[in-house]
């Protein structure tokens, strides 16, 4: 799913030109804590509910106001989790979308971000998780996928972090499309990959809701 389709079209962008009270009575209006500032379909940046209150000047116009995340932003074709990646980057619940012309097309929340996210195939199909520690150099998804599916297994998603007690390693998280994945865990090991945590079921179910629980307080949303 890309930015262009998760656009919520009813959260309004502010002008240089609105007030503070406006902007505060949009955010609680649209439940929301950041939003866009655009001018001539230019964005600018952003404003947060937190500082336009600690300004405490509800008649100060917008274009007074220090703008925020002025790099929170993706094109129209990004993936969802290129939104996640820029909103925690930034700092921000809220990431601005721009057209192929880099001009200003509207919203996405994290919030629906991650309700896309949820609904996605490869979480609600049910399945096992695999997660494999390995150098870089020896990544090849396309290998260790030749090895899953030589089991008559699929790999739905594949996410890949740095190993954070060495950066020189990854950690590569693997949703298959069985329960069962034991045939498969046997295949990697006896050909060398590391495997450090795996899930079945309901297992692997809980450790996706964990990710998302975790996500969702790091955001604190």
């Amino acid at each position: 799913m890309t930015a262009e389709e998760l656009i919520n079209p009813l959260i309004p962008a502010l002008k240089p030109s609105d007030t503070v009270q406006r902007a505060l009575a949009w955010m609680e209006e649209f439940a929301i804590r950041q939003l866009p500032v655009v001018q001539d379909r230019r964005y600018l940046g952003m404003v947060s509910e937190a500082m336009l209150m600690d300004g405490n000047q509800p008649e100060a116009l917008i274009g007074s106001v220090e703008l925020i995340a002025e790099k929170a932003y993706v094109g129209y074709f990004q993936h969802f989790y290129e939104v996640i990646r820029i909103a925690i980057d930034n700092g921000v619940h809220t990431v601005a979308v721009l057209d192929e012309d880099q001009l200003y097309a509207g919203v996405v929340t994290v919030n629906d971000t991650l309700a896309a996210f949820a609904q996605s195939y490869a979480v609600q199909r049910r399945g096992g998780i695999l997660v494999l520690a390995l150098t870089e150099r020896d990544y090849s998804l396309s290998e260790i996928s030749r090895l899953i599916e030589s089991n008559d297994m699929k790999v739905l998603s594949a996410f890949v972090t740095y190993d954070e007690q060495d950066a020189n390693r990854l950690r590569l998280t693997l949703k298959l499309n069985q329960t069962d994945i034991s045939h498969a865990t046997a295949t990697l090991e006896r050909f060398g990959y590391h495997i450090v945590a795996q899930f079945h079921e309901n297992e692997a179910q809980d450790s996706e809701r964990e990710r998302l629980d975790i996500l969702l307080k790091y955001l604190n949303i």
